[in-house]
């Protein structure tokens, strides 16, 4: 089912195809076929507005597209409180300023998707989540909740973290909350927010409101790996983007030959591109006589079957996708060389440095991850401490002019000394310099580590990675780390407590991910282990 004509007339069945399509699940279907017999729908979709959109927003719009093509009143909700809250990412100045961004963004990107606007609107949470009857019945619900409940709500969406913060408990109650005043019949999000859509259909009955309908996206890949990161500039394809940048970026795009899963070029094409071909048109592909000639699909199940099979190459699609994707944020760019706009992106979007200044301002002393100097070091010459029999001394590269560092780690009875030389590890450089039985370490190896048993093993830094390289961790990118780590103040220690390897092996920090350009920092073994 491509485009439709908006103001065609539909049936109820065919509305709920649009709505439905494309979706991974849906609770309440028959609610929603009800209300459709009766009136349209009425939905909202959330949104915090921290980062900036990039091209993956394109997946939401896209069934937002859908709901106001057949009739939905949508509401899209900016969550500047929760954004606020969620560790103080950015000063409350600069919210207000990306929540105008996110509307004029998301407003642009539904215009170049070819979609009615009269019937969506925007509200930032501020707005009533503030009010005393808002108040009152977060203490209802907190009266009926247990800890068990809101934290297993919240556990695919809230960060998981050692010492979780209050915040991270009523989450879930806001969000189910919010479906009540608004007054929607259905809530849209992705399949990672079930648990807190059927939180909100156990506790709003027992608060006296209705229950909801929820609408499902699947969770799929980033058209330039396994998930964009608003970090590195060539993992993410801004909506402003040039046409030659998008062009460069998506020649860098992992797409594996023959492959389906976690391929989000394809997703991209399944999930958007397709969605919007209009009846009769295909999707056309050119290619070099050589490599068979051009070909159109009129149907993304044919070109997932080609692909598999290796009948059509990754080049030729990334090219296609490419194509597309520059026709789709063509208007977006147009729509933002107005100069109101483009004074909105500079003031919305600062410079690195002078975000980090405001953020300093406005949060006085906070211990983030932005402080911590983590850097890949590759170890160039190792040698067992000469009065510790459970000590290495490593001599480790980090791309410094002042040559490599001599760094002291507990590491003998875990890694044999042939597996250290030459290994590429994770180093945090801005420890002050301390000396260990003798000799003095200028940094830490951090390792994945387990008490019971007793392992340890250093993380290991992405494939391709380079001494020096700087290690973030993902929605921390602003601001610049400590020159030295203050002991008094123990910025290490804290942070540390919730520094872990996750069940897929990924080194993270209260669930975000720690990164280089090259991809996630990772332990080889170890899973669901503190990182000391």
């Amino acid at each position: 089912m491509g485009s439709l004509d908006p103001k065609a007339i539909m049936t109820p069945s065919e509305k709920k195809h649009l709505i439905t399509r494309n979706l991974q699940e849906v609770l309440g279907e028959e609610k929603i076929t009800e209300i459709l017999a009766k009136r349209d729908l009425k939905l909202y979709w959330g949104t915090a507005t921290t980062g900036k959109p990039h091209v993956a927003y394109f997946l939401p719009m896209s069934k937002i597209g859908d709901f106001l093509k057949a009739g939905c009143e949508v509401t899209i909700l900016f969550a500047d409180l929760h954004a606020y809250l969620d560790n103080m990412k950015a000063p409350w100045e600069l919210l207000a300023l990306r929540t105008q961004y996110y509307e004029h963004a998301i407003k642009a990107m539904l215009t170049s998707l070819k979609v009615p606007l009269e019937k969506l609107k925007f509200i930032k949470g501020s707005e009533y989540q503030l009010s005393k009857e808002y108040t009152l019945d977060m203490y209802r619900l907190s009266s009926l909740v247990t800890e068990h409940d809101a934290k297993k709500a919240g556990a695919e969406v809230v960060k998981q973290v050692g010492n979780p913060l209050l915040s991270g408990l009523m989450y879930p109650g806001l969000q189910a909350l919010d479906e009540e005043y608004l007054k929607v019949d259905a809530q849209f999000g992705g399949v990672d927010q079930r648990k807190i859509f059927t939180y909100a259909d156990k506790y709003l009955p027992q608060l006296g409101y209705s229950k909801r309908a929820h609408l499902m996206n699947p969770m799929i890949p980033g058209l330039t790996g396994a998930k964009m990161s608003s970090s590195e500039e060539d993992s993410k394809i801004d909506l402003l983007d040039s046409s030659a940048s998008v062009k460069k970026k998506m020649k860098k795009a992992f797409c594996e030959p023959g492959k389906v899963e976690n391929n989000g070029v394809l997703a991209f094409a399944k999930y958007v591109l397709f969605p919007l071909l209009n009846t009769g048109e295909g999707f056309l592909i050119q290619r070099g006589a050589d490599n068979g000639g051009d070909i159109e699909y009129t149907t993304y199940e044919q070109m997932e079957s080609d692909f598999s099979q290796g009948l059509l190459h990754p080049g030729d699609l990334k090219a296609a996708v490419e194509v597309r994707l520059n026709a789709l944020l063509e208007p977006i760019r147009k729509i933002f060389e107005a100069p109101e706009l483009v004074k909105l992106v500079k003031d919305a979007y600062p410079p690195p440095a002078k975000v980090s200044k405001t953020i300093a301002a406005a949060t006085d002393d906070v211990v983030a991850p932005h402080r911590l100097n983590i850097r890949v070091g590759k170890i160039i010459e190792v040698n067992k401490h000469p009065e510790a029999e459970t000590l290495y001394v490593e001599k480790i590269d980090l791309g410094e002019s002042s040559g490599p560092r001599t760094i002291v780690s507990g590491l003998v009875n875990f890694v044999p000394q042939s597996e250290m030389l030459n290994r590429m590890v994770i180093v945090l450089t801005n420890l002050k310099p301390a000396k260990m039985r003798g000799i003095e370490s200028a940094g830490m190896v951090l390792c994945a580590s387990s008490d019971e048993p007793r392992q340890c093993e250093p993380l290991d830094a992405p494939t391709g990675s380079q001494p020096g390289d700087r290690v973030l961790v993902e929605g921390y990118e602003t601001g610049e780390p400590d020159t030295v780590l203050n002991p008094k103040k123990k910025v290490w220690e804290k942070l540390q407590e919730d520094l872990r390897v996750s069940a897929s092996g990924n080194a993270e920090w209260q669930g975000n991910s720690l990164q280089t350009a090259h991809g996630p920092v990772a332990a080889k073994t170890l899973k669901n282990v503190p990182i000391k």
